[in-house]
């Protein structure tokens, strides 16, 4: 069931989005090679809950046996998401870093994916980023109360293929809110097997291309969390959580600066 946020609970989630933002901007300000993962999961879980906060990730999926031990999901290169924060990896010069992050603040849920370069990467790579970027920009050009959530999955789709890269099929964004999870579904791609859904004022999203520089599709590594590209090559995530408005849409947990 799609949930409709009232007043109270979008101040809620504005806030939250603002200080995630501001948590995003200080982890890329760590970012450098020679530094483990862990080191920016141990500061991310330091600032979420300095801020009165609690991890969204950490713990997830319990119910199912394996539960997420993070703050962040740290994905390196040919990992799209979901990669587990370790001491043994070491970031270094060229790789291509995503940082997804998600945190309850007064029982809402804010959730939010960034992929940067660690020092100098290739063109290509800077492309992926990019595209992966602006793919989430195009899609919500598309979307207010009225319009139909399709809008955005194909803006998406075709503005990352136009550009020579593929969509990720089998992950999808989702709505959000006193869940992590919430109905609908998003995906960044046109699929009719996915309902449509009008959209109405208040409905808030997590929406996230997951794009990936040769074929689409994916494997599962044997932890059991992380997804890599199946041929190896370079993937990137951009995500936001975003409010539904009668005009348009708010980006929540965008940095002032960005």
């Amino acid at each position: 069931m799609i949930t409709i946020k009232a007043k109270k609970e979008i101040r809620a989630m504005r806030e939250g989005g603002q200080i995630l933002a501001k948590i995003m901007d200080e982890l890329e300000r760590k970012i450098a090679t020679g530094i483990s993962t862990q080191e920016l999961n141990k500061l991310a879980e330091e600032l979420v809950f300095a801020s009165g906060g609690t991890p969204s990730f950490k713990g997830y999926g319990k119910d199912m046996g394996n539960p997420f031990p993070a703050t962040l999901c740290t994905s390196i290169n040919s990992e799209i998401v979901h990669g587990i924060p370790s001491e043994k990896v070491i970031l270094k010069e060229g790789d291509v870093l995503n940082i997804d992050i998600g945190m309850c603040y007064r029982g809402f849920h804010s959730d939010m994916a960034r992929t940067f370069g660690v020092g100098k990467i290739t063109a290509a790579a800077q492309k992926l980023i990019d595209v992966t970027r602006q793919s989430f920009w195009e899609g919500i050009k598309n979307l207010s109360a009225g319009k139909m959530l399709s809008q955005y999955s194909k803006a998406v789709q075709n503005y990352v293929e136009k550009n020579g890269f593929s969509v990720v099929r089998n992950l999808v964004g989702h709505g959000i809110g006193k869940n992590l999870h919430e109905d609908p579904s998003v995906p960044n791609f046109y699929n009719k097997k996915y309902n449509d859904v009008q959209l109405v004022a208040g409905i808030t999203l997590a929406l996230e291309p997951m794009v990936n520089e040769g074929t689409y599709e994916t494997v599962l590594g044997s932890d059991g969390w992380v997804f890599k590209t199946k041929d190896g090559k370079l993937a990137a995530h951009y995500e936001n959580t975003i409010l539904i408005t009668k005009k348009g849409v708010e980006v929540l947990t965008i940095h002032p600066m960005e």
